[in-house]
């Protein structure tokens, strides 16, 4: 059971939740961007919450069914289609045998995430099939190579289709103005008083400089008391200041370790969020703490858990 890559768009990328245990090597973790839209795709299918998806950026991405197949799609609205029939977002979706699947630009986010009852079935490097193209590891060969007019997706048996959606409350408003919460890191305190002030009363740009290794902000320049650091490990989300002051939050493709002071560090769930919004956005920050996080991951995990209308809970 498969569908053919028809058009590859800017970047669609396999995906599953991310390769961990080889840090220390020099390997990061890559995975989804966007957690929370990958988690509720495979949830929405019954899948295994880790089952490979497709990871699909400023769309322009199009697939033929081979089979039929019951898929789900979350994250950002990229003017999904099949066939010509428009279809919404974070729901499941029945495809059948020879139909057409097209994301076309996006009306809101950046990413989407595909995935299929049953899981892909790419190849697996390191115990995960995550793509990280700099490291040569992950995709559909395990090369890393992002997907390519003529690739073949192959993916397990379907079960029967069953509608199953997030309620709309649920759905992030990927254009209401983005405000995250910073956990101070090892170097908050050698930002002084007044560079912390700044960096909470500015409102940030999103730069054209992004990717998934990092988001490089415009706003007022903030400054450490550090000339830089011996170089430590670097988690998801970290924002670390460069001499010229201006934030770059890491990503999911992140290199393993840095010598750049970092203010904080954002939750896995507030920098999905991020990596929701393109240059030109705007964003800000408030003082948060590791209890915070904690919770609003604990919840997460529950509300997982509890499914949504149609999703069995078994």
């Amino acid at each position: 059971m498969s569908f053919d890559v028809l058009e590859p768009g800017m970047l669609a990328l396999v995906q599953d939740a991310g390769r961990y245990g080889y840090q220390h090597m020099g390997v990061t973790t890559g995975g989804p961007m966007d957690e929370y839209a990958f988690f509720w795709a495979n949830r929405l299918l019954n899948n295994d919450l880790n089952a490979p998806q497709i990871e699909i950026t400023f769309g322009r991405f199009s697939l033929k069914a081979n089979h039929d197949a019951c898929i789900a799609i979350t994250g950002g609205d990229l003017g999904a289609r099949i066939n010509d029939r428009a279809i919404a977002p974070w729901r499941t979706h029945h495809i059948s045998k020879g139909d057409r699947l097209d994301f076309s630009a996006p009306v809101s986010g950046l990413r989407a995430y595909l995935a299929v009852s049953g899981g892909f079935r790419p190849a697996m490097k390191l115990g995960s099939c995550a793509t990280v193209a700099r490291e040569g590891l992950g995709g559909l060969n395990g090369k890393g190579a992002k997907l390519a007019k003529g690739d073949k997706l192959e993916f397990d048996q379907n079960a029967p289709f069953v509608e199953a959606f997030l309620p709309e409350p649920e759905i992030p408003d990927y254009h209401q103005h983005l405000r995250l919460g910073l956990i101070p890191g090892y170097q908050y305190r050698s930002f002084p008083a007044v560079q912390r002030m700044k960096f909470f009363s500015c409102e940030y740009e999103i730069s054209q400089n992004i990717d998934r290794m990092g988001y490089r902000l415009k706003g007022d320049a903030i400054h450490s008391d550090l000339d830089g650091i011996v170089s430590e490990g670097i988690a998801y989300g970290a924002i670390q200041v460069p001499k010229d002051g201006q934030p770059i939050v890491l990503m999911k493709d992140r290199q393993t370790i840095g010598g750049y002071p970092k203010i904080g560090c954002l939750s896995a769930l507030d920098a999905g969020l991020l990596s929701q919004r393109g240059p030109g956005s705007s964003v800000s920050f408030y003082l948060s703490d590791v209890a915070e996080a904690e919770g609003r991951r604990m919840l997460f995990n529950q509300r997982l858990k509890t499914g949504a209308p149609g999703v069995s809970t078994t």
